[in-house]
């Protein structure tokens, strides 16, 4: 078992050719025969550069290898037609033997160190069981059928002889140095930071990590382990969780910041081609591989998932869908058994890949950390995070500008990753601190900062922290307002969305002196993500009753009937404006407004389950507080009459006791009942769900966003 669970996590992490691990056996001969040829080749030289651990059993097994292939040689030169068919059965269970061992030498020769010291007693164990896979197919293999010469049949009765003597050889060198590993877990655990000097000995002397580049790729290799692991591996999920943040944590204080350079060169790289991904292919008229585009907008994906049919699917496309209600596969039709999304690691490893290839700007999800952080943090894992916190803070107030950004930089990485970072994070004084780079004229601050302060707030407790830090909101503001790049706004925005989460700071956050303006005009003139985050901070604020007349006043109240028309923002747009005109001057701002009616009835028509719910909710609000003539506009638009009926049948529980009431309401009309006479089934069919009176709530009447657009950057 734990041997199948290694190669399976093997298979993840490589390409697609090792698929042929899974060859049958009953492959035609001239087929086993190429296949023997093209595996024994590759082992050719690979003993000239052993993995850097698990050495001696690598060179061990490398040898025995050598040696088969002097066999294969042999039997070359025999010629295929002289080969018993019994000697080509054992030559297909060679075939899978050499495979194996492929995998497991590439497995220790691509795997992080850390994993391996983690790892050692197991995958010595795997050494082990293909020494003993190669006595027994030797001690079966027919060498009395084949004629070969005096020295090669020497060397195979050596190699089974070896083969039957194999110990299980763990390397005294490589266990001491996992022991000690543990034992600077075991300090955090204990509450003790371990001495700098020792770490230092251990991760750049002895394990050869000396850079800030490849405690990155130990780190990422770790949480791939977190995000793929397999109940019957060890260690668990919360143990490799406290070694991710050990190794954060000795990545900080071993190096401090010395690669900031690199990453604001990337930053600026992905800046000099405006950021969009889109954009830099349609630049360069590459066409990107069918696979590597979402089904549902059939564009790159950019965080691949599978769903339970098997599909792929980029997760903010699946994600969407099925917060729309639907419970089946889009590509198939097929019931979704559940909803649980597994990120498909080896896709996106491969669309990275391409993108690098073709020169195309490609920001990942970093290091998987939403997938990592829901696994269990132990208190070793706390305690190193809360120590990398201090490292990031003290940088961030008494560093060099240099040092200031990145370390701004590596809170917004570390602010994804998990609640309790963030919380951590706050603990450790760093939102002042942020807020002071907001107004920077270095736009690699400016961005990072925002975004820190976004993605720390999505830990509720952190809301009040950054609306407490006197000017912290209108630093916010200023961002959104006046900000060097395009998703350093985006990202305020999305910031004054996730603060307006709490009922107590919507009025303020309101009245800050530019904010809603500012909101609106990307509402108008924003890229696509621009406008989702404008939007859906629109929306909160218009849940404030006190918001209205500010929301008119703004031009909010024209951009989001502007917003009906564009795909994506629609019914969150609805939404607002259903709140909005609850209010008597919310209704006459918004029936002065030509295409408001238009565009809620177009929704009606083609838009989402939850858009038509919201344009229902706003048509019906716009009746009940728009008077007369109001009611007469909606009254007398096109085909609203065949809308409203289709929406009583089809509609959400919800709509169709909206759409109930709106029916209502127009056969209280004078003259109406000729026109709507024929909803009377519907009306009936609906009547059921509808609540009499008038909904006090505002949250009742209109279909809530349900999540924030956190960006992975």
């Amino acid at each position: 078992m734990a041997s199948a669970a290694i190669f399976s996590s093997l298979r993840r992490r490589s390409s697609p050719s090792l698929e042929a691990f899974l060859a049958p056996v009953d492959l035609p001969d001239d087929a086993v025969w190429e296949a023997l040829r093209a595996v024994s080749t590759s082992f050719s030289g690979k003993d000239k550069k052993a993995p850097f651990f698990q050495g001696k059993n690598s060179r061990s097994l490398i040898r025995k290898i050598d040696v088969i292939s002097v066999l294969l040689h042999a039997l070359s030169d025999l010629g295929l037609s002289r080969i018993s068919p019994t000697v080509f059965l054992c030559l297909k269970e060679l075939y899978l033997l050499l495979y194996r061992s492929k995998i497991l030498i590439d497995y220790v020769t691509g795997s992080s160190k850390l994993w391996l010291l983690l790892q050692n007693h197991t995958i010595s164990g795997h050494f082990h069981d293909i020494n003993q896979e190669i006595s027994t197919l030797f001690d079966v293999f027919p060498l009395s059928e084949i004629t070969l010469s005096e020295d090669v049949r020497e060397q195979i009765h050596l190699l089974r002889k070896q083969s039957r003597k194999s110990r299980l050889s763990i390397d005294k060198h490589d266990e001491s140095l996992r022991l000690k590993l543990y034992h600077f877990l075991n300090e955090f655990e204990k509450g003790r930071i371990p001495d700098m000097n020792e770490l230092y000995i251990f991760f750049v002397k002895k394990l050869g990590i000396c850079n800030v580049r490849s405690c990155r790729s130990e780190i990422e290799f770790l949480e791939e382990q977190i995000v793929n692991h397999d109940d019957d591996l060890e260690p668990s999920s919360s143990v490799l969780n406290g070694f991710v943040a050990l190794m954060r944590y000795g990545r900080f204080l071993l190096f401090r910041f010395e690669d900031g350079d690199d990453d604001l060169g990337k930053w600026k790289r992905r800046y000099n081609t405006n950021g969009l991904i889109s954009r830099e292919i349609a630049d360069t008229f590459v066409t990107i591989p069918k696979d590597f585009c979402c089904p549902i907008t059939l564009e790159l994906m950019h965080c691949p998932v599978i769903v339970s049919t098997g599909q792929t699917y980029d997760r903010a496309s699946i994600v969407r869908w099925l917060e729309e209600g639907h419970s089946t596969c889009p590509k198939t039709g097929q019931m979704l058994v559940h909803t649980k999304l597994v990120p498909n690691l080896a896709l996106r490893n491969l669309i990275v890949q391409w993108c690098m290839a073709n020169e195309i700007p490609y920001d990942p999800p970093e290091n998987n950390a939403d997938c990592a952080a829901s696994a269990p943090l132990s208190k070793a894992a706390v305690e190193a995070t809360k120590a990398t916190a201090a490292l990031l803070v003290e940088e961030l107030a008494n560093g060099t500008p240099r040092a200031k950004n990145v370390a701004a930089w590596e809170i917004r990485l570390l602010a994804k990753t998990g609640r309790e970072n963030r919380a951590y994070i706050a603990e450790a004084g760093a939102i002042p601190l942020l807020k002071r780079l907001l107004p920077s004229a270095d736009a690699f601050a400016q961005e990072n900062s925002v975004t820190a302060l976004l993605n720390l707030s999505i830990y509720d407790k952190n809301k009040s922290r950054i609306m407490d830090v006197e000017g912290c909101l209108g630093a916010i503001v200023g961002v959104l307002r006046y900000g060097h790049t395009t998703e350093a706004r985006e990202n305020s925005a999305a910031t004054l969305f996730s603060l307006s989460a709490v009922h107590d700071y919507k009025k303020e956050i309101a009245q800050e002196d530019g904010a809603v303006e500012a909101l609106a005009g990307m509402l108008v003139e924003g890229t696509a993500r621009g406008r989702k985050d404008a939007v859906t901070a629109l929306f909160n604020l218009s849940t404030h009753p006190d918001n209205c007349a500010r929301m008119i006043e703004s031009g909010a109240v024209r951009a989001l009937v502007g917003a009906l028309e564009c795909e994506g923002i629609a019914e969150e747009a609805a939404g607002a404006m259903a709140l909005i005109v609850r209010q008597p001057i919310g209704a006459e701002a918004v029936g002065k407004e030509e295409g408001a009616v238009v565009g809620l009835t177009g929704m009606m028509r083609c838009g989402t389950p939850r858009g038509k719910e919201n344009a229902v909710a706003a048509l019906l609000e716009l009746c009940r507080s728009g008077g007369a003539a109001a009611t007469q506009r909606v009254l007398k638009a096109p085909s609203i009459a065949s809308l409203l009926q289709s929406v009583l049948f089809t509609g959400t529980k919800r709509a169709r006791r909206k759409a109930a009431s709106l029916a209502r309401v127009f056969q209280r009309c004078e003259n109406s009942s000729l026109h709507f006479g024929g909803l009377g089934l519907g009306y009936a069919f609906a009547r059921g769900n509808a609540v009499g009176g008038r909904d006090t709530s505002f949250a009742a009447d209109v279909s809530m966003p349900v999540s924030i657009s956190v960006p992975v950057l």
